[in-house]
């Protein structure tokens, strides 16, 4: 079997004197969807910021292809990384501009920018938007241009937190289905955290289910649905409704 790209061993995080999240054992193999699933609360965006390095676990190990990162190795592998959050993070900037922040602060000139940016708002569907100022888009044209953002950096690991929940249901539709493709089509290693079963079912290549901040079960998507390994997942990963078909 391959190494994995992301590994975490021995995870626990507590806020005061409350354990938020313990994880044994998780991996993030390459050229896969990981989806983590779970109920509001259980966790899935505080192992998302451990994931991506963004927030330092009180106990555990993170490892990047099989190397522990430390707190001075982490920027540098955070660069290899690239974030959406369900709340687009964009600057009151053009559409084209917000795509481009991430490249234009790693030192990147013009010319290279436009080549990485360019072909992304068009694969998104918002190039005719570049212009456009941040605060005018809709929901679905904000997390689409957050995701410019993130292709153009070429990510190793992409970490997506819920990134349709707040749009409406045929934007999201839309979007979840233009993701999926793009994902198939560059075999980008994605991590995706949703509360929806419906998403994970259609992204993920494997499921995994946090409840409580504990991993209950991690395995292929048809497998976690089919077979829960308690009465706990069971009533959480209840069968998956009709895949969504493209809007015409």
């Amino acid at each position: 079997m391959a190494e994995a790209l992301l590994a975490l061993r021995e995870i626990l995080v507590r806020y005061g004197g409350s354990t938020v999240l313990q994880v044994a054992a998780l991996s993030v193999r390459p050229g896969e969807i990981l989806a983590i699933i779970g109920p509001n609360g259980a966790g899935k965006s505080t192992l998302l910021r451990v994931m991506g390095l963004l927030e330092r676990p009180t106990e555990g190990r993170v490892y990047f292809r099989e190397q522990e990162i430390d707190h001075k190795d982490s920027l540098a592998v955070r660069r290899r990384m690239a974030s959406v959050f369900q709340e687009p993070l964009l600057l009151n900037a053009s559409v084209y501009e917000n795509a481009a922040l991430g490249l234009k602060l790693r030192g990147l000139n013009h010319r290279d920018v436009e080549q990485k940016v360019r072909p992304w708002l068009e694969r998104l569907g918002v190039v005719h938007l570049a212009g456009r100022r941040a605060r005018s888009l809709s929901g679905g044209e904000a997390q689409r241009t957050s995701l410019a953002r993130a292709f153009a950096l070429d990510p190793e690991l992409l970490l997506l937190d819920e990134p349709f929940s707040a749009l409406d249901p045929p934007t999201r539709e839309e979007l979840l289905l233009d993701l999926e493709t793009i994902l198939r089509e560059t075999g980008i290693t994605t991590v995706f955290v949703t509360h929806d079963r419906n998403e994970a079912f259609m992204l993920g290549d494997r499921v995994a289910v946090l409840i409580g901040g504990e991993l209950l079960q991690v395995g292929a998507a048809n497998d976690v649905f089919a077979q829960p390994v308690n009465q706990e997942v069971a009533r959480f990963v209840r069968p998956p409704p009709p895949r969504p078909q493209r809007l015409t």
